[in-house]
């Protein structure tokens, strides 16, 4: 159906898929950070710059928008799916401007695996919105996105579980006040991806 459109409609696709990519490179730094501190502040500032670069496709897929007269997916759906996406990246950039911040040299299993988490939405992110341009591909743009719907499920389980044994096993108040605020930051990407999803599935529902 998207053939109809003028050739400049193109570049709307060219740019989610720019930007999902930024989203699993900052994700996949993310993870890097929390199995190695070493490099903590070099971790956070490549994170940071990834944040900046992901603005800046926003805004030219914002640009673009009030400059395209028919655009191939409905207008509030295309800045829906950018700014959320965006949404990521501001996420990913506060837990990293945290653990800097509150100087945090350690971090727990159930962080760890809340990163990778966030990593597996981040990617299937990715592969549904590179898949998005062709409606031909609308099955397999569902079940990433039901796979997405899993996997911020399985960080709900892992942050409940995480906050029960830090409230009942950690003496020291600050660490605790440390270790909640990045469970909770780490968490809502995995939120912000499940809404990202959600925005897919509906413009597959009215478009396929």
């Amino acid at each position: 159906m998207f053939g109809r459109f003028m050739p400049s409609e193109g570049k709307f696709f060219e740019l989610f898929n720019q930007h999902a990519g930024l989203c699993v490179k900052g994700a996949k730094e993310m993870v890097a950070l929390m199995s190695n501190f070493d490099d903590l502040e070099i971790r956070v500032y490549a994170i940071e710059g990834t944040e900046k670069q992901a603005d800046l496709v926003t805004h030219s897929c914002i640009d673009l928008l009030h400059k395209t007269f028919i655009t191939p997916l409905d207008r509030d759906d295309i800045h829906q799916l950018i700014t959320r996406m965006d949404d990521i990246l501001d996420l990913l950039e506060d837990a990293a401007q945290t653990i800097l911040l509150y100087d945090i040299r350690q971090v727990t299993p159930e962080a760890q695996r809340l990163a990778e988490l966030c990593l597996a939405c981040a990617e299937k992110v990715s592969a549904a919105v590179g898949l998005l341009h062709n409606m031909d591909n609308s099955k397999e743009i569902m079940q990433i996105c039901a796979e997405i719907d899993r996997l911020e499920s399985d960080a709900d389980h892992v942050m409940r579980a995480a906050m029960s044994k830090l409230f009942r096993d950690e003496p020291d108040v600050r660490s605790l006040i440390k270790l909640k605020a990045i469970y909770e930051i780490l968490e809502t990407v995995t939120d912000r991806c499940e809404d990202v999803a959600n925005i897919i599935e509906g413009i597959v529902l009215e478009n396929a």
